[in-house]
């Protein structure tokens, strides 16, 4: 039987009334998106037709999914809240602390030891506050979601940007700030601005070197990484039945790197049959009682330009494999002309690194896929000529796949199999190399590739592709080769091809484990323990932050005006510093510096107009902050794009910047600000950027009067004596002016509970 099987009846035994009552207030058929938001909303939100990014919605999700490195922090603010048990099914997921290095066995028995004092203590308040724990080793949230919790109709938060990845599932699943998640697990309406719609028709069918993966390639070539800001794709169309079930959560995983608030796509028979295999044939049963409000109406699909906001057809019998980067996710070419970019652009040629696996791609489709090119290799006597390594996504598969004998050909092609965790996606990763700073270039199958993102050296030219192409690429050591139309050499000196992968969608045997790794948590919690040492490095209790004091803020500097992209990587780094996500003053110390410079071009090298010297953000910081003068942060387009971390936005909070000025922000990083109390403002004219001086006094005149829709003027004194008035906007609705006034939403979450 599935986990929580009661709330899943309960959801699909109010579907359709639900959804009726939806279309004859819209007037209108409904998209599947539409049909999951309308009959999500929480007990308290009227019922009227959302204009689509515009209105602020409020939600009750079914459930809430944490991974290690922000559970932490989330779990500390649900401390706060005053609430004895999670209001909603909610879990956490050891997943991004292990470190990769020398393999999986010895990797997992290390960062147990490194992280013990992590995992204990993520392991008691789950079992205080009534929360399901996966260990370290069970596996990656967003596979064992999509294994476990995801169902077609229902609607998830997850503390990861890549909680999306459940869409493969035909759920909203929506990546968010731990605040976000504090909120649904006390029992609150969680707000969200109602996502405008990109329909995405899918006709045809995959064959030969294509994979599910270079649709979504494809994709982020189109949108860019922001180009699914504040919108929900939806894939429809007889080509998005053919895709495997895994495949749809590929799909809908990297949707993350366009900016998208989610992917989803509607229940088919794919979507049943995965459900049956990984032992939820109730919920299928269920599904198929009530599939006609599982996907969109029919008249949607068949005039979808009159249903969404933006149509993108893409036929996969004519789609070809694509590689995007290096650098950015959505740096998109087709294989047949990437060597021409390789050579044109003076990338790397020689290939050091090739790595499959991880949430994105760990299915057991792809590794047969893969393994499948590894096997031509051994049999045509092809020795791999960059190190490969295969990061499986769960126990349940990584124990499948070896069962079947796949593991033992990676083996034998000279690979190596890392833990059941994110490892080198994220950083966690200690490369082998004799020159950590070596311009080089490195292949994945992971779903994001920013400079210095997985091994910290910005000279890594970090490309992705789908896990056929990442293997047949290792093997040749080469990033022009294209595996299609070229051939190599083997050690026997003959010129020999590798042929089309073949792969299974599924185990003939069906999936097996021993120990998936889940630890359910007491029947009552109020016995247990939490313990945070009050010396520890790794935690830290949280103190609230101070409310507003009410009057304008006058006399800030600026901290530092960030050019060009600046990621959550940017603003707060993972890798080695993921140690320090439960303790949020040690933490602080990497705030913005990789974020670089606009005035010097350097990176962590700002300017203080305390001493006039140039030293690092996070120390000139603190000399600010204990001086007592209010700072702010100006950025460039798509601020905060990447991860869901809400550190990137409790940092700066917590070391006393007030304010962060952009010209636009990623949509998860905008709300963290805003639930931390923090002011997240826009430019009202973009060119005023440009007007923001290193030496800059910065006044706002009238915040006094902070309103929704009511524009806020700066002034800008620069240190020739002459001025500047800014506007700046806001998208601030009346409840989020009140998380600014009380200091931040959990504030007020606890003024709630104390009246």
């Amino acid at each position: 039987m599935a986990f929580d099987i009661d709330m899943i009846k309960a959801v699909y035994s109010s579907l359709g009334e639900r959804i009726e009552a939806a279309r004859k207030v819209v007037n209108k058929p409904l998209t599947l998106s539409e049909k999951i938001l309308y009959s999500h909303l929480h007990s308290g939100q009227p019922l009227e037709n959302f204009k689509r990014g515009e209105s602020y919605v409020d939600f009750a999700p079914d459930r809430v999914a944490m991974q290690d490195a922000t559970a932490q922090m989330a779990l500390l603010q649900f401390m706060q809240a005053g609430k004895k048990k999670a209001a909603v099914p909610s879990t956490v997921h050891c997943d991004h602390l292990i470190l990769a290095k020398e393999g999986a066995v010895e990797d997992l028995k290390n960062s147990i030891s490194a992280s013990g004092e992590v995992f204990n203590f993520l392991e008691s308040v789950s079992n205080k506050y009534g929360i399901g724990f996966w260990k370290p080793g069970a596996g990656i949230i967003h596979q064992v979601v999509l294994e476990n919790y995801a169902f077609p109709g229902g609607m998830m938060i997850g503390t990861d940007s890549h909680t999306v990845n459940a869409g493969g599932l035909g759920m909203v699943a929506i990546g968010v700030g731990g605040a976000d998640a504090v909120d649904v697990m006390a029992g609150m309406p969680w707000e969200l601005k109602f996502p405008k719609l990109i329909g995405v028709k899918l006709t045809g069918e995959l064959s030969g070197w294509t994979a599910s993966k270079d649709v979504i390639l494809k994709v982020a070539g189109i949108l860019t990484v922001k180009g699914g800001t504040g919108a929900i794709v939806e894939y429809f169309g007889e080509g998005a039945q053919s895709l495997s079930c895994t495949g749809k959560g590929t799909i809908c995983n990297m949707g993350a790197e366009i900016g998208a608030t989610t992917s989803t796509f509607g229940y088919d028979e794919k979507m049943e049959e995965y459900l049956r295999g990984t032992g939820r044939g109730d919920v299928a049963d269920l599904a198929n009682g009530v599939k006609e409000h599982l996907t969109g109406d029919p008249e949607v699909y068949a005039n979808p330009e009159q249903y969404f906001d933006q149509v993108i057809e893409i036929n996969l019998s004519e789609l070809e494999p694509h590689i995007n980067g290096p650098f950015t996710p959505d740096r998109a070419t087709p294989l047949s002309k990437f060597a021409e970019e390789v050579k044109k652009n003076g990338w790397p040629q020689e290939l050091e690194v090739g790595l499959i696996g991880s949430c994105t791609n760990s299915s057991y489709e792809d590794i047969t896929r893969s393994a499948s090119v590894a096997k031509q290799a051994i049999d045509k006597k092809l020795k791999a000529r960059a190190e490969f390594t295969i990061t499986p996504g769960s126990e349940q598969v990584r124990y499948t796949v070896d069962r079947d004998g796949y593991l033992d050909i990676f083996g034998e092609m000279g690979g190596v199999v890392l833990a059941n965790a994110c490892g080198p996606c994220i950083g966690q990763w200690a490369r082998h190399t004799n020159d950590p700073n070596r311009k080089n270039s490195i292949i994945t199958s992971f779903n994001r590739n920013f400079a210095k993102r997985n091994d910290g050296n910005p000279n890594t030219h970090a490309f992705v592709a789908s896990p056929e192409i990442v293997t047949a690429l290792a093997i040749a050591g080469d990033l022009t080769f294209n595996p299609v139309t070229d051939t190599l050499t083997n050690e026997q000196g003959e010129q020999v091809k590798i042929d089309e992968p073949q792969g299974l969608q599924f185990p003939p045997r069906g999936f097996d484990v021993e120990d998936a790794g889940y630890q359910a948590p007491a029947e009552d919690g109020s016995g247990v323990e939490v313990k945070v040492a009050p010396d520890s490095k790794r935690l830290q209790l949280l103190t609230p932050f101070q409310p507003w004091d009410g009057n304008n803020i006058m006399g800030a500097k600026l901290l530092i005006k960030a050019k060009g992209k600046c990621t959550t990587d940017h603003i707060s780094m993972a890798g080695p510093w993921l140690r320090f996500r439960g303790h949020l003053d040690n933490i602080s110390d990497n705030t913005l510096t990789g974020a670089v410079n606009y005035f010097n071009e350097q990176t962590d090298a700002v300017k203080s107009q305390l001493t006039g010297e140039t030293g690092p953000v996070p120390a000139t910081q603190r000399a600010y902050k204990a001086a007592g003068i209010p700072t702010i942060v100006v950025g460039d387009h798509n601020y905060g794009e990447g991860s869901s971390r809400e550190h990137a936005a409790m940092q700066p909070r917590h070391l006393g910047v007030r304010a962060v000025l952009v010209k636009s922000f990623a949509r998860i990083h905008e709300t963290n600000l805003k639930k931390q109390g923090m002011l997240a403002l826009t430019f009202a004219n973009e060119a005023d950027y440009d007007k923001i001086q290193e030496d800059d006094i910065i006044d706002f005149l009238d915040l006094t009067d902070f309103a929704p829709g009511k524009s806020l003027t700066l002034k800008l004194t620069h240190s020739d004596g002459s001025e500047d008035t800014v506007q700046v906007n806001h998208s601030y609705n009346a409840q989020q002016i009140e998380w600014f006034k009380a200091g931040s939403a959990l504030n007020l979450i606890k003024q709630k509970e104390g009246a």
